[in-house]
């Protein structure tokens, strides 16, 4: 169609390596497809890994050709976060695009492995340390990218600094708001380190709008029940239509980094992908910046973008990535 940006729009991605987190189903499954179909080696960084393996045979079937790698990855759980990272970096020597898509929604009052809050500690804190500890090998990438997947929740989206972990009070949509605003002011931090840097890689942010997926589940993992899927299915749009902004961020070539994609229709809801201006009024300096402290002191994970030369048969190796 024309004026309107769908998967016929992106650029071939043969030869490049994509990391998604959270693809065995929604948003991210859709996501794969999209990436497969363009030719991407695709890693599926995923919780279950057997609905992870379900999910890559589905996508073979579709395309045969497909290179398509199954990882175990629990945002919830900052040594899973560590082990993935190692095994990334010692099977592969570069990385285009980390899509960092996995997330929970509105659950009952938990706490990760490490004592934070749910949504803030899997949706915002597990991706800040996956994305440390992955820098090494996007740094070394030209042209690489981090897509981080934030929502039109992020509107209302509120950092309460002195309650992160929900001691003095938890509420589900207030909580999850907070998570996706961290995802938000996350990206466009990241994104000015990396251009201080004077890095290739860059930092995009995007949501899918209101989409069909089994976010609704409220992270039990088990189908949402028949008449709130059913209301939901007549609110939102596909789960296809809602990966597209991710698809976008992750490849059209004229984004520079620091940009929010979201579906074009009325109130972000719906649509094909494009700017969102929405939440600019969210990008307060100061607050990006001490929520990057607060990451740093919670995952223990700091980002270290200098070069350093190394003593290796006279060459000078670059080495970027995780302080710790």
């Amino acid at each position: 169609m024309d004026g309107v940006w769908t998967i016929d729009s992106m650029p071939e991605m043969t030869g490049k390596r994509v990391i998604i987190t959270g693809a065995s189903g929604g948003l991210g499954l859709e996501t794969a497809l999209g990436f497969a179909a363009k030719g991407a080696e695709i890693v599926f960084a995923v919780r279950n890994m057997e609905k992870g393996h379900q999910a890559a045979a589905g996508l073979l079937g579709k395309f045969p050709k497909a290179r398509v790698e199954v990882e175990r990855l629990d945002l919830a759980d900052l040594s899973s976060i560590a082990a993935f990272a190692a095994e990334m970096l010692r099977k592969h020597d570069s990385l285009d695009v980390l899509v960092n898509n996995a997330g929970v929604m509105i659950p009952p009052y938990r706490q990760t492995k490490d004592g934070f809050e749910l949504q803030f500690g899997s949706n915002h804190l597990g991706h800040f340390a996956l994305t440390g500890r992955l820098l090494p090998l996007l740094l070394q990438t030209p042209g690489s990218r981090v897509v981080t997947l934030s929502s039109i929740a992020a509107k209302s989206g509120y950092i309460y600094f002195n309650n992160l972990d929900g001691h003095l009070g938890y509420g589900a949509m207030k909580f999850y708001g907070q998570s996706k605003l961290a995802n938000l002011l996350f990206a466009r931090e990241l994104q000015k380190r990396l251009s201080a840097a004077g890095a290739d890689t860059i930092s995009v942010a995007c949501h899918p709008g209101v989409s069909n997926t089994n976010l609704i589940s409220r992270g039990s993992g088990k189908q949402a029940g028949r008449a709130m899927a059913m209301l939901w299915g007549l609110m939102s749009q596909s789960a296809a239509m809602g990966a597209l902004p991710t698809l976008y961020a992750a490849t059209e070539p004229k984004l520079y980094g620091g940009e929010y994609i979201g579906p074009t229709g009325k109130g972000g809801r719906k649509g094909y992908p494009g700017f969102d201006l929405s939440v600019d009024h969210k990008m307060n300096e100061e607050t990006m910046a001490k929520l990057w402290r607060v990451s740093e002191e919670l995952t223990g994970v700091s980002y270290d973008f200098q070069v350093r030369p190394q003593e290796s048969g006279g060459k000078e190796e670059r080495l970027y990535g995780v302080k710790l």
